[in-house]
């Protein structure tokens, strides 16, 4: 059984290099002798510092990774869906990371695509494109984001930065068919495209009406797993909600990607009781349950 580790900290930095360090033998099993690692932060907006993933978190996976497994390549790949990711890199400081490690920028809409069936708002198969270095099996791939409330699927964390971020900005609108199309198109893609290693830099998370213009969360949890289900499924608890409300969560539990019940997934570090708390949810969030109507619970 994978572990998901779960710690409290001040730094991001530190914060985050102390949530990979307690869950190494998993990541050493996970890598199998690969170099090459492709890592997914979260730009949503290149233009609001909360939204997105924090420079530092990102910088403690690099020195990681880099003390760890002397990589080959290190692969910062990323698609916003509100401006390009150039303005990103210099508005969040990424740039700077080039200083410290031999990293890369892969702008994921000049990438070339492959087409990958998922359903309108009437249940009809239609097409979205992938990336297709994400698809490439030789990338250790890792998904880092902080912890978000959401307009539609309730919470944006590893699972859904990496299934939204895979697809062309003109793509990203496609995939939002109703709240019940919604999750099972995000836990379609996942299922393609999940994370190898999911990392949450939860120092300050967001609340409200996420995941753009919420409010800031002071929290101080750190979260790493190379299930990234299951992480998802324990942030996702630790912040107030029920993982089985979150319809992505469900669908890939429900097809075998891992565990959403919280006490049957092994956490390692502080307990869940030491961190919850709750996150106040999007104002839409009585309507985003409605998805449950669809699926016999």
């Amino acid at each position: 059984m994978v572990k998901v580790s779960l710690i409290r900290g001040k730094s991001s930095f530190l914060g985050t290099l102390e949530a990979l360090n307690l869950i190494t033998d998993d990541i050493f099993l996970k890598v199998k002798g690969r170099s090459k690692f492709l890592i997914k932060p979260n730009f949503v907006s290149v233009w609001r510092r909360l939204s997105a993933t924090p420079v530092e978190s990102v910088d403690a996976l690099l020195s990681y990774l880099s003390d760890m497994f002397s990589p080959s390549e290190l692969l910062i790949a990323e698609s916003p869906a509100n401006g390009s990711l150039i303005e990103g890199l210099k508005n969040y400081g990424y740039l700077e990371l080039k200083k410290k490690y031999k990293v890369d920028f892969l702008y994921l809409d000049e990438d070339d695509f492959e087409p990958f069936e998922v359903y309108n708002s009437s249940g009809e198969i239609f097409h979205v494109n992938i990336a297709k270095t994400v698809l490439k099996e030789d990338f250790f791939k890792i998904s880092i984001c902080r912890p978000k409330t959401h307009n539609t699927v309730v919470v944006t964390l590893t699972v859904k930065n990496m299934a939204m971020g895979v697809l062309p900005r003109s793509d990203k609108p496609k995939m939002h068919q109703g709240y019940y199309y919604i999750n099972l198109n995000i836990a379609k893609v996942a299922g393609k495209v999940l994370p190898d290693l999911g990392v949450i830099d939860g120092l300050v998370g967001m609340e409200g009406n996420g995941p753009v213009s919420g409010e800031p969360k002071k929290w101080g949890v750190f979260a790493a797993s190379t299930n990234p289900v299951e992480l998802d499924a324990i942030i996702a608890y630790a912040m107030g909600f029920n993982p089985k409300d979150i319809g992505y969560l469900y669908f890939l539990n429900r097809w075998g990607y891992g565990e959403i019940d919280p006490e049957k997934i092994r956490v390692v570090g502080v307990s869940i009781d030491e961190v919850k708390t709750c996150f106040k949810p999007h104002r839409t969030i009585d309507q985003q349950y409605s998805w449950k109507r669809h699926v016999k619970l």
